[in-house]
């Protein structure tokens, strides 16, 4: 690799300088860095690459790296990332294929081990990993953490398994990563100091500010459905050494448009501290989870962005390692065909599997009201009536029904009503449905949700949407989480599917699929449904509607 340099407003974070001058680069890395002059406001500027530091590369329906190839047009170089989704299909064997794939691009992965798979004992996954499990993969020196910790009852009630876990973590120096939804107080506290270092679901300030101060480090999360930036973004004034930026779950029409540069343009245009900004962007996570990508230091690696200023943070160049991976909107990572890993065994359903029958002429049962942009639901009361022994969707009430499918073994369907997807006929359905990836389906009738869940299993997995005649299909083959297709393709895929059940359907959310994924994840409250039944997020219990 020849060397060579870059020219231009060479950004140091820590320092809190800004100067104009030259970054030579040597192989890998960075040779030396010198100043020039002073700041050039109308040349680029050159800052470390930007870390996601919590995402599910599964949720962006791509690949690691398809996901790579338009991750680094944006700017970013690394990921921690957790294979949980891949994980609770396949088990071991899909968190090799994350690693083993992710190693085919030059991009940064950086994977956990799985600390809950399967998430709960209320649904039913593919694998289960256990602690012993879970130590073996803490020594493989490509897993650098343990993945967020769901099971916080489990931790805060001692469970010999999930403290044997965090355990092995601590025994491999590796970081612990959270995931405590509400929690504050002394329970907060018990959690944290069982090891726990990290949280990316915080929905409020008030929360986040609590569990700062028994030293946890507070993730700012933007995705395609949990959307906690406005919440949090307050807090980087006086907190940014222990905040960091994450997505979490980003689907490809979103990640097309940008990705952590984004939160940075957005919290700079809140009148935030720039430096204090790309602290929180590009040196923290890689000095939390000791990384291996670099921060614009000599004698480390070359992983760079080269932005048009520090406002919009539009990304012109993008380099690992000393490689020019993307320039001025194009990626320059080549496209390879991944192999597929999956498991998928149920047969076709009838219409009939998806009623739900009374034999009393009305009742209250309890509905799951879904939030835009948020993961949390509500947990509605509803006098419903029934026609012929059968109760039905409200339309009229934007009441339709939702419904989860095991996709591993054939079994009684689960079913329920939901509020607030503005889905007015047809259905959705998806094989993409947290974190035990049976299939989830939303509609307005029995007939419609049976054709969208058939098409998912007739394809081992993807999104689908139907409407009177019309059939929409988004084939996912590998684990039924990814499409090993092009991602710019799968991209546009995605958003032809995504406005198809906006314009046709009706739905009134801004990300339907990723909401829908959300309603069978038990472990965030407060009413969610497994292929079990309907679940009570906050007694951690089943609930019998009729």
């Amino acid at each position: 690799m020849p060397d060579f340099s870059i020219k231009g407003n060479i950004v140091k974070i820590e320092e809190r300088e800004i100067f104009y001058g030259e970054v030579f680069i040597s192989g890998k890395q960075i040779s030396r860095i010198e100043k020039t002059g002073d700041e050039k406001k109308d040349e680029p500027y050159i800052i470390p690459g930007f870390t996601d530091s919590h995402v599910h590369i599964e949720s962006s329906l791509l690949v690691p790296s398809q996901f790579a190839r338009l991750a680094v047009v944006h700017g970013t170089v690394a990921s921690i990332s957790d294979p949980h989704e891949i994980a609770n299909v396949c088990g071991i064997a899909g968190v090799h294929y994350m690693i083993n794939e992710g190693n085919t691009v030059p991009f940064k992965f950086h994977f956990g081990a799985p600390s809950c798979v399967p998430a709960t004992i209320f649904e039913t996954a593919g694998a289960a990993i256990n602690s012993a499990a879970v130590d073996e993969l803490l020594q493989h020196p490509e897993i650098n953490y343990l993945s967020e910790m769901m099971n916080f009852p489990g931790v805060l009630y001692g469970d010999e398994e999930v403290m044997a876990k965090i355990a092995s973590a601590k025994k491999y120096g590796k970081p612990v990563d959270g995931h405590a939804p509400g929690l504050m107080g002394e329970a907060a506290r018990n959690y944290i100091n069982a090891g726990i270092s990290t949280d990316h679901e915080c929905f409020t300030a008030e929360e986040a500010l609590d569990k700062l101060g028994y030293g946890m480090k507070i993730l700012v999360r933007e995705g395609s459905a949990a959307k906690n930036f406005d919440a949090l973004e307050p807090l980087l004034a006086d907190h940014f050494k222990k905040m960091m930026f994450c997505s979490d779950d980003k689907h490809p029409d979103s990640l097309l448009e940008g990705h952590i540069n984004q939160l940075c343009a957005r919290a700079v245009a809140k009148g935030n501290d720039v430096y204090k900004v790309l602290q929180a962007a590009c040196i923290n996570p890689v000095l939390h989870y000791k990384m291996r990508n670099g921060i614009l230091k000599k004698d480390q690696p070359a992983d760079i962005a080269v932005v048009r200023n520090l406002q919009d943070f539009q990304v012109l160049e993008t380099y690992i390692d000393g490689v020019l991976v993307a320039k001025n909107g194009t990626s320059l990572i080549e496209t390879t065909i991944a192999g597929i890993i999956n498991q998928f065994d149920c047969d076709t359903k009838t219409p009939e599997d998806f009623q739900i029958r009374s034999t009393k002429d009305s009742e209250d049962i309890c509905i799951i009201e879904a939030l835009d942009g948020q993961l949390i639901t509500n947990k509605l009361p509803l006098s419903v009536t029934t026609i012929n022994g059968l109760v039905l969707p409200d339309t009229g009430q934007d009441i339709v029904k939702i419904a989860v499918v095991n996709r591993y073994f054939n079994a009684p369907v689960a079913t329920a009503f939901i509020k607030n997807t503005g889905i007015k006929h047809g259905a959705i359905a998806s094989s993409v449905a947290h974190d035990s990836h049976n299939i989830v389906a939303i509609g307005a009738d029995d007939e419609s949700i049976c054709r969208a869940v058939n098409l998912v299993i007739a394809e081992r997995g993807g999104l689908s949407a139907v409407a009177g005649t019309e059939e929409k299909i988004l084939a996912l083959p590998v684990g039924g989480l990814m499409s090993n297709g092009d991602g710019y393709e799968v991209a546009a895929a995605y958003t032809e599917i995504d406005h198809f059940v906006k314009q046709t359907l009706g739905s009134s959310l801004k990300s339907p699929f990723m909401t829908a994924s959300f309603m069978a994840l038990l472990v965030i409250p407060h009413l969610k449904l497994s292929d079990k039944g309907l679940f009570d997020g906050d007694s951690f219990s089943f609930i019998t509607n009729t």
